[in-house]
């Protein structure tokens, strides 16, 4: 791994990261409205927007910033200190231009990227229910609905997953784009419409006869693992000369994470110490709970998986950079034992994030379970990975078996071929 910093790579990284923490300041006084309207404000939107922080993984060809990706992640743990929903929100809405610009062709790309290059878009990988895709001249009229479209309500466009016929009538995986003015944005988000994450902007997708042209759709990145799907490259290399544009998405996917649960773990760190300093210990009220042994081990415990969790996220984010790198200079494949490594690196950064806010709200005190209490949004927030997809055991199961040369499970088949399992 190289020693450098990757931040080092952009000139501005240190200006970038100052005025996101600025603006994670302003998350943070309006936690309790964004949870409320299940996002952030258009105050906030707006000067994300005008700061260019939406563009930062867009190719430079359609005015993107240019910027590295792990630039990128410490963006995401500044706004997520601020407010982890919010940190979501923001996240979710942005990176997907790494969809577009590894996996779509550059007529698309061109057309969609827009003369200005403002291009931010949800992604729902899979519909809830079975959609219907139904065949016209020169594409599909479609109609379904697609739950949990994070940040979609500062988005331009809509991702979504499917499934539809392939040439031999087996069912493909797919992704499609279609402009947000296309499809309604459900009211079932924010309030107390989920646990936790409440400004993470998840609402659902409802597509009503949507024309999708056959350009707009392109077969699914989300199950891809190894650059065996494409050993020249895609529409991204080929046009962008990087090998960010790979777009293999699934462990770059578990970094998004990392960064969002150490913002999360960093918050909640901030509010417990606030406690310590200030709250009086129960037997000798007149000394603050900063001197009860026990819970200055917790908060030292807490302190170290805060650390770990930035670490980690870090790493798995350097580690995949330098896998697309030596891709673009070398023509070195990226295994699935390769991708599952920044997966599972990634992965145990989240578990760090989450264990750290869980031992801090566990030892806080009865009062940090009411409503609004910070601690326990935090709370609340981390326990939506606990329940998420990419914090399950079929991961790490499926990395084992490659190692081992065992059979893996049929939706994984693909990536279990020769040069997967080393």
């Amino acid at each position: 791994m190289a020693s450098d910093s990757i931040t080092s790579r952009h000139p501005f990284a240190a200006e970038i990261i100052a005025r996101a923490t600025q603006i994670g300041a302003k998350l943070r006084a309006q936690q309790d409205q964004s949870d409320a309207r299940g996002c952030y404000s258009d105050e906030i939107h707006r000067e994300l927007l005008e700061g260019g922080f939406y563009r930062i993984l867009q190719p430079r060809m359609f005015n993107g910033g240019g910027v590295d990706c792990e630039t990128y992640i410490r963006v995401i743990f500044e706004l997520s200190r601020g407010h982890p929903g919010g940190g979501w929100c923001y996240a979710l809405a942005s990176s997907h231009a790494l969809v577009l610009g590894a996996h779509f062709e550059e007529e698309v790309q061109r057309e969609l990227f827009g003369s200005e290059g403002d291009f931010r878009a949800a992604f729902a990988a899979g519909p809830a229910g079975i959609p219907t895709f139904e065949r016209c001249d020169g594409g599909y009229r479609v109609s379904g609905l697609w739950a949990f479209a994070s940040g979609i309500p500062v988005c331009t466009h809509f991702l979504g997953g499917a499934f539809i016929s392939g040439v031999d009538g087996a069912p493909a995986p797919v992704a499609f784009v279609v402009p947000r003015p296309s499809v309604e944005v459900l009211p079932d988000w924010g309030g107390d419409a989920a646990m936790g994450m409440q400004a993470s902007g998840s609402n659902s997708v409802r597509l009503n006869g949507v024309f999708i042209p056959d350009r707009h759709i392109v077969p699914s990145p989300v199950g891809i693992l190894t650059t065996d799907n494409f050993p020249d490259g895609t529409p991204g290399t080929r046009l962008h000369g990087e090998g960010l544009f790979l777009g293999i998405i699934f462990g770059w996917f578990s970094c998004e994470f990392g960064a969002i649960f150490t913002g999360a773990a960093r918050a909640a760190l901030e509010e417990y110490e606030r406690l310590l300093r200030t709250k009086p210990m129960l037997f000798e009220p007149r000394r603050t709970r900063m001197h009860d042994p026990e819970l200055q081990r917790i908060f030292g415990e807490a302190l170290c998986r805060a650390d770990a969790a930035e670490a980690l996220t870090l790493s798995a984010t350097r580690l995949h950079i330098e896998q697309c790198d030596r891709w673009m200079k070398e023509r070195q494949p990226i295994t699935a034992a390769d991708t599952l490594r920044v997966w599972g690196t990634a992965r145990e950064g989240c578990r760090a994030a989450c264990e750290c806010v869980e031992m801090l709200f566990h030892s806080a005190g009865a009062s940090g379970a009411k409503q609004g209490d910070r601690l326990q949004r935090y709370f609340r927030d981390v326990q939506m990975y606990r329940i998420h997809f990419q914090s399950q055991a079929i991961t790490p199961m499926l990395r084992a078996q490659l190692r081992l040369g065992m059979e893996v499970p049929l939706p994984f088949r693909a990536a279990a071929s020769p040069s997967a399992s080393r």
